[in-house]
Parts: structure tokens; sequence; C-alpha cells
């Protein structure tokens, strides 16, 4: 008797198609969606924050620029600030930065203030 054929059979049943989980697909789907939640979520909330408070900035407010410069709105435009960062005998020292150059704003009781 011959047993070939059988075996063939018999392997063909054994093997059937591997479920969503079997699949190797599934662990790398698995990882991007960790990643996505884990970095790139946080990060998009903290830049929506950071281009709001940028918004909202306006005359009057201390802020903290990405240079490291403290100063106080004393104007501003739809894109730039004007700041006061000193007085030198007697006289104001002003600045133009882009309003996109605002790191943070200071609020009074930070003890930052200059």
């Amino acid at each position: 008797m011959n047993w070939g054929p059988a075996f063939v059979l018999l392997q063909a049943e054994a093997e059937g198609a591997p479920g969503i989980f079997g699949s190797p697909l599934f662990p790398m789907i698995m990882i991007i969606g960790v990643i996505y939640l884990l970095i790139f979520r946080p990060q998009q909330k903290q830049q929506k924050q950071q281009k709001e408070m940028r918004k909202a900035v306006g005359k009057g407010d201390s802020i903290i620029t990405t240079g490291g410069i403290h100063g106080k709105i004393t104007g501003s435009t739809e894109d730039t600030l004007t700041l006061e960062i000193a007085q030198i005998k007697g006289e104001r020292v002003r600045i133009k930065v882009a309003r996109s150059a605002v790191e943070k704003k200071l609020t009074p009781g930070d003890g930052s203030e200059s």
C-alpha cells in the first residue's frame, strides 16, 4: 500500500490558514500602534498647546524666547512681537522677535520674571 498521497492530504489539512493572531503582520501593527500612542500623540498635543499659547500672548505679557531672552511685550502684530528687554541710562531697549520664537509665557507667581 502506498501511503504517500495520504500524508499529502493530512499535511494539507493541518496547515490551514493562520488566524489574524498567527500572522507576523499582527505584532508589527501592535508595535506601530503603541509607538503612536506613546510618542507621536503626546508630541502633537504639546505642539497644539504651544501654538495656542503663542497666539494668546499680547501687550503687557512677560515671556522667554527660544534664545533665552526675557522681555515684556510692548507691541505686537500678527507675526512679530516688540519686546522691552532692558533700560540703559533711562532709555528702553526694545527688540523685535518672531511670534514663533516665544518659548514660554511667564506668570507673576513664577519667580523667574525679570
